[in-house]
């Protein structure tokens, strides 16, 4: 077969952490021969060498080169795409790992629509990744219809042929954003960019050591010469104007202005931060032209007008500022619809743990050079900040904690400019009711069994910010109802750290509640179980019932249907099974499922010849006494003051 992907890998000193990169290639879903993967090793002075070349010795998708250390990841990358012979050549990180049908979905939606680079959704662990460009799916997308410039990492598949027509290779030798320069001629030259944005493609990693290629230090001086040589590709292949300007926007706003900003600014020496304003300053004054700064949001229109007026110590006290705001999301109630998760919730900024007031009724008016001094400035922004209100945004996120992996659901938002008493000044509020279908969260597919967080995502102003939802009100802490969907058991839950709300799915069993059923709640009647449980359920959901004695398990079919708040279980006993013996009791709300996960009830019955009937289980509290008799009596035995202690039941 010919080889559809060529993987190219550049790999030095990875130690470890190259294992999740290594495994996640090989469990790729295209078949093992349909694509290859290419390590090239820059020097290696670690073990990996030695680890690859073994790998090699017994995979055929895989090769490795050695070469002599280039010092960064350019020289490397194109000795790869020199070696491969694939139609698309796809760059990873050593550190980093894919989804396992990344190469599969990418390069089949590559060829469905002509696409000369193809982008596949990215999740951070520990680092951030782009969230607005992978929205939903791009299967055409330009610079000038997509925010396609906020990715430029060169963790995309490239069309073979269209590097080679193109002439277009990495930057070499030691420096930076030789990405940036790459990624970018490639976004304005190729005929199409096709963007996957239902499936998490590339996981981004942050190294446990933080010693990630682009964690490390740089010098301003060289960092900024080699970002001017990302802004002549732009001015290369586009005209004066507004995607011009747009694009220009891209390096302003990301590389300049949000290094002059709050913690992020503040967290560096004075000396360092100093030298970076210093070559910020001479870019703005150099490249920049009037449209491109006004099209970025309120806070950093009034740094990039410090900088370019060369006001560094206001730049640093605007920063100390903005480092004191913060986005708060407030919970209310938590409900369960039609086997959906559905809660309001409410967001707003704060400074100083009390919500941050505006001017009301001020005329907002374009930012004419810089502000006369801080003051000015905050005033300006919370002018403009009100006027805008009207196109703030508030998103839902679901991020799943073991991969990073986020995905947004529906929200209904409503705005709310409420006044603060008579000081002339409002609060802007976003409210927001949020649905969670447990069923389809994941782009249409069900949550994954795990763990999963909730983030609220805020625009407003000129502020950009994620935080948790919660913590949630005390009164409603209390142990939230379970659901059934989709032969799964979704619990919503508080945090016990910080009260944040998070999904439990088909991982709890304590929490879930069953272990308050009452058993003189449950009705055997004519054979016949119905118990009633703290579960969420749509009508007619299957269920198991499995029953165990000292000798062996039965299993009995049964429903769950909704009652009430919660559900009843109903399931048809057989005497003749049953009879002579206690049988404990289990429920499995997933009987299909390849894998069942059976959760116990304090539930015993007691099965005679005619009849069955509820025999209340033994409680803790005696299975504990007869632990500690047991204990005392080995102890006499032993001659020994102390016996370790065992579970109960178990001594």
């Amino acid at each position: 077969m010919p080889v559809k992907v060529s993987v190219i890998v550049p790999v030095y000193n990875p130690g470890p952490y190259i294992e999740e990169c290594i495994s996640s290639l090989l469990r790729q879903s295209l078949p093992p021969d349909e694509y290859e993967v290419v390590f090239v090793d820059d020097g290696s002075t670690d073990q990996t060498p030695a680890r690859l070349d073994a790998l090699a010795a017994k995979e055929p998708r895989v090769r490795v080169i050695h070469q002599e250390n280039s010092g960064w990841s350019g020289k490397p990358r194109n000795v790869g795409i020199a070696a491969s012979s694939g139609e698309y050549v796809m760059f990873v990180d050593n550190d980093d790992h894919l989804g396992d049908e990344a190469l599969e979905r990418m390069y089949g939606y590559g060829v469905a629509n002509g696409a000369d680079v193809v982008i596949g959704k990215m999740a951070g662990q520990g680092r951030n990744v782009p969230v607005e460009l992978f929205r939903h799916n791009r299967p055409r997308a330009s610079v000038a219809d997509a925010p396609l410039i906020d990715s430029l990492t060169p963790h995309k598949m490239f069309r073979r042929a269209f590097l080679d027509e193109i002439g277009l290779r990495f930057p070499e030798g030691r420096r930076r954003l030789e990405d940036h320069v790459f990624v970018t001629e490639a976004f304005l030259r190729a005929a199409n960019v096709s963007v996957i944005g239902d499936y998490v493609c590339y996981y981004h990693v942050r190294r446990d050591d933080a010693s990630n290629a682009g964690f490390q230090p740089f010098d301003p001086i060289g960092y900024f010469k080699n970002l001017r040589e990302a802004l002549d590709v732009v001015e290369r292949y586009t005209e004066p104007g507004p995607v011009r300007d747009s694009l220009y926007r891209r390096w302003l706003r990301v590389e300049m202005v949000e290094r002059m900003r709050g913690r992020r600014l503040l967290a560096k020496p004075d000396d360092y931060r100093r030298k970076q304003f210093e070559e910020i300053h001479q870019v703005v004054t150099e490249r920049f032209g009037p449209g491109v700064a006004p099209g970025l949001q309120p806070t950093q229109q009034v740094v990039a007008a410090l900088i370019r007026a060369d006001r560094y110590d206001d730049v640093v006290a605007f920063a100390e500022w903005e480092v004191g705001l913060k986005a708060t999301a407030t919970p209310g109630e938590l409900r369960w619809r039609d086997g959906r998760l559905c809660f309001d919730f409410t967001v707003e900024l704060s400074a100083g743990g009390a919500p941050l007031t505006f001017p009301g009724g001020a005329s907002p008016t374009p930012l004419d050079g810089p502000p006369k001094d801080v003051d000015e400035a905050i005033a300006w922004v919370g002018a403009d900040t009100v006027a805008r209100f009207g196109q703030a945004t508030l998103d839902l996120v679901v991020r799943e904690r073991s991969s990073a992996a986020q995905y947004f659901q529906p929200v209904e938002l409503t705005r709310e400019i409420v006044p603060v008493e008579d000081s002339g000044r409002v609060r802007l509020v976003l409210r927001g009711t949020a649905t969670v279908d447990p069923a389809a969260a994941v782009d249409g597919a069900p949550l994954r069994v795990g763990l999963w967080d909730t983030y609220a995502r805020v625009r407003v102003g000129g502020w950009s910010k994620e935080t948790r939802v919660g913590p949630g009100p005390r009164k409603a802490r209390a142990a939230l109802s379970a659901a059934v969907v989709g032969g799964r058991v979704v619990l919503p839950y508080w945090t016990d750290q910080h009260g944040n709300l998070s999904l439990d799915v088909d991982r709890a069993s304590k929490r879930l509640g069953l272990g308050r059923l009452d058993a003189s709640s449950v009705d055997v009647s004519g054979n016949r179980l119905r118990a009633p449980l703290p579960l969420h359920v749509p009508a007619g959901t299957a269920a198991l019932l499995r029953l165990t004695s000292s000798e062996r398990s039965v299993e009995v079919p049964g429903t769950l249907s909704p009652a009430g708040d919660g559900a009843v279980l109903e399931a048809a006993l057989s005497v003749a099974d049953l009879s002579g013996a206690t049988w404990r009791a289990a429920l499995c709300a997933a009987p299909d499922a390849a894998e069942r996960r059976f959760l116990s009830l304090p539930l015993a019955l007691r099965a005679d010849a005619h009849t069955v009937k509820v025999a209340r289980p033994p409680r803790p509290s005696l299975l504990r006494r007869a632990a500690r008799k047991a204990r005392r009596t080995l102890a006499g035995v032993l001659g020994r003051r102390n016996v370790p202690k065992t579970r109960a039941g178990k001594a």
